[in-house]
């Protein structure tokens, strides 16, 4: 059963939509009546042809978002195939982590044309579209709560997602007078390609810090987005920031067990 969304006959175009998050995320908007323009830097025909098998409307469309060029490009070709943009999805990324006495221009550069530039060009593109049609809109950009937490070799990518929060603070005070909103919505750890290559061991010790001790599926954040992409949902809601990191920006220092967690809260119950 659809949720009451509002956004069937929304056309959205989302980046990184080719697997993880992004395709969740476009199955989701799919699944409840919007046309989706997949946008990847990989071939997008699978995610496609998934939402087409189940009666929905999308299209593919292969850009480097690194390059402002490809990017102009895949926002005029998304706004062609779909006839309008009501919604925009800001999912791509990439880490190049290098250490602090490491550090090189290459990497700091493609860290923030990805994760950063990326997003202020499509937005640009897709913010004057929106305003041309005048019917508002909604924008959303995916976080990382790596601006919570400090970690060896990521000054760059850490970087590159703080500014990213800010641009979206500012593009949510100049946008609103058009009905335009801005949000962003930042993920814990989840299992999708992003973080394929870590060990299993690295993976694990990392799941010692999220309270719920488990990474999340990119199908958990999907009902986030569509929340802050419907209007009827979250019409009152711009400039804001969603955590759903399985409680990890908390990062609790503690030295015991979970069972010892456990105790601590039946006490009262035993005692009673």
């Amino acid at each position: 059963m659809a949720l009451a969304t509002g956004l069937a006959g929304k056309a959205a175009l989302i980046t990184g939509a080719a697997s993880g998050i992004g395709r969740a995320i476009a199955l989701a908007l799919a699944s409840e009546g919007a046309a989706v323009a997949v946008a990847d830097r990989q071939p997008a025909e699978i995610v496609v042809g998934e939402i087409r098998a189940r009666g929905g409307r999308a299209h593919g469309i292969t850009a480097d978002v690194s390059d402002e060029h490809q990017v102009v490009r895949m926002v005029a070709e998304a706004a062609e195939r779909l006839g309008v943009i009501d919604l925009y999805v800001n999912c791509a990324a990439g880490t190049w982590h290098e250490p602090v006495t490491g550090v090189t221009r290459q990497g700091i550069e493609r860290t923030m044309a990805t994760n950063l530039m990326a997003s202020v060009f499509a937005m640009r593109e897709v913010a004057r579209h929106l305003i041309v049609a005048g019917r508002g809109g909604a924008i959303l950009a995916v976080g990382s709560t790596a601006t919570a937490s400090a970690q060896p070799r990521e000054t760059a990518y850490r970087a590159s997602k703080a500014a990213l929060k800010a641009h979206i603070e500012v593009a949510a005070v100049e946008l609103a007078p058009f009905g335009i909103r801005v949000n962003l919505l930042t993920p814990g750890a989840t299992d999708t390609p992003f973080v394929a290559g870590a060990s299993a061991t690295q993976r694990s010790r990392a799941l010692r810090e999220v309270p719920l001790r488990r990474e999340a599926q990119p199908e958990e954040l999907a009902p986030a987005a569509l929340f802050l992409l419907s209007d009827r949902l979250a019409g009152y809601v711009t400039g804001s920031e969603l955590v759903v990191d399985g409680g990890l920006r908390l990062r609790p220092i503690f030295g015991g067990s979970d069972e010892e967690l456990r105790k601590l809260n039946l006490q009262g119950e035993a005692a009673s």
